[in-house]
């Protein structure tokens, strides 16, 4: 009974061991912005980081695109940018929130019809190697947030 124990703490060690970004990291109004024919589509979410050190958002992959690269989309005199960046530090204690207009995620090669009202599994990388699994419901191109209002 005692090596029982023992073992059983002893795996409850390692997972707490291994609870990592992930289990600081908290992802909500999570939707995708679904553009006609084979545009890319933008995929939003707000991040919450309850941990004691800042974690950041270096990437995501989803198994239906081929491709997802994080980007930020800036105003400056008149004139729309959107570039790629390495990453995007949620800070300790705080949100950020990838929403129209500024961050977001840029989903290209889509493997299939996505469609209003899909969910959508897009898998989140985080700068300690972590990842986190969120579900994204697709919205219409007129969609101003996750409850797919235009």
């Amino acid at each position: 009974m005692k090596r029982a124990a023992v073992l059983l703490a002893g795996l409850l060690g390692i997972g707490l061991a291994h609870a990592g970004a992930t289990a600081r990291i908290d992802a909500s109004h999570a939707w995708i912005r679904v553009l006609p024919g084979t545009l890319p589509a933008g995929a939003y979410v707000v991040l919450r980081n309850d941990g004691d050190q800042p974690v950041a958002l270096t990437g995501a992959d989803s198994p239906a695109y081929g491709m997802a690269m994080l980007h930020r989309s800036t105003q400056a005199g008149g004139n729309s940018r959107m570039a790629m960046v390495d990453a995007l530090t949620i800070p300790a204690h705080g949100t950020q929130a990838l929403a129209p207009g500024g961050y977001h995620l840029m989903l290209m090669d889509a493997k299939h019809p996505v469609r209003p009202g899909d969910t959508v599994r897009i898998t989140l990388r985080f700068d300690d190697g972590d990842t986190l699994p969120v579900d994204f419901i697709a919205r219409p191109a007129s969609a101003l947030g996750d409850q797919g209002q235009p």
